[in-house]
């Protein structure tokens, strides 16, 4: 076995000096050959090395793909986020610019406050304010906003207030309907079922003709609600059962499902009249 292999080795060396040493015409005939003969593997060798780098060029490029989609989500996550910020602060400031531009009208004195607080223990219809005594505010002031009336304060603290909500059951107030002139008495009813504030007008004049939309205001009958101030419109209007009045169902205007902002209306009627409210609001005592 030895020997065999001794002589296939002597064999090759033989045929590779041989090769070596033809003349050039004739080993240039034989690489051309052997190139004829390997061209097909290389051809097939040298497609699968390009067919492999466009695959992985391919297979590169959607990772990148991958990379640039998700870097553009997260880039339109953040401008859907400062877009609905900045939408936000506009709607602020619309509404921040109403209320200064009724703030600005001449006819009463008010105080603007904002809303801190709100009860949620079902028996009361009140909002807290973030200002009381120590600016000027006392129980007994009329709390509006630019859309009508919201209440009245009831206990006041240096720094806060409570206000008492027209939708209210104990808030009445002495209201008015311009078209026909026709006084009456509105009462808080609580929510509905859909949270909207329920305000009922009693002890209208059976007489008078009182139409669905008419305008209802306050009196100013009473000294805690200056006259023309906006309660809301009539819904429906029906007879009293004892047949000697009517009552109207009033849509409020005030929003006050959604209140953020309000006025205290910090206008007072005489001396006299507020050492009044004074006393009864504390008791008694002035």
């Amino acid at each position: 076995m030895r020997e065999r292999n001794i002589s296939i080795w002597l064999i090759l060396g033989t045929a590779l000096l041989v090769a070596l040493n033809l003349p050039e015409s004739v080993s240039q005939r034989g690489k051309s050959a052997i190139r004829e003969f390997l061209s097909p593997l290389q051809g097939l060798v040298s497609s699968v090395n390009h067919n492999a780098r466009h695959w992985l060029g391919a297979v590169r490029g959607l990772g990148d793909l991958a990379l640039d989609n998700r870097n553009m989500a997260a880039e339109l996550t953040r401008l859907r986020s400062e877009l609905r910020y900045l939408e936000a602060l506009e709607q602020e400031n619309v509404e921040l610019r109403r209320q200064l531009g009724y703030l600005s009208r001449p006819e009463r004195e008010l105080i603007p406050a904002e809303i801190i607080a709100r009860d949620i223990s079902g028996w009361w219809q009140t909002v807290r304010i973030g200002k009381g005594l120590a600016e000027g505010i006392e129980p007994l002031m009329a709390v509006v906003t630019p859309d009508g009336l919201v209440g009245r304060t009831m206990n006041v603290s240096p720094g806060t207030a409570d206000v008492l909500l027209i939708s209210d059951p104990s808030c009445r107030v002495s209201a008015y309907l311009p078209r026909t002139e026709a006084h009456g008495v509105t009462i808080g009813r609580g929510l509905s079922v859909r949270g909207l504030p329920l305000l009922r007008m009693e002890f209208i004049n059976k007489n008078v003709e009182v139409r669905p939309g008419d305008e209802v205001v306050t009196s100013g009958l009473g000294g805690t609600y200056p006259k023309g101030i906006l309660i809301g419109y009539v819904e429906r209007v029906i007879m009293d059962d004892s047949g000697l009045f009517q009552v109207a169902d009033i849509a409020p205007t005030a929003d006050i499902g959604r209140l953020a902002y309000c006025f205290v209306v910090a206008e007072q009627a005489d001396p006299v009249e507020t050492l009044i409210r004074r006393r009864d609001a504390r008791g008694g005592a002035l």
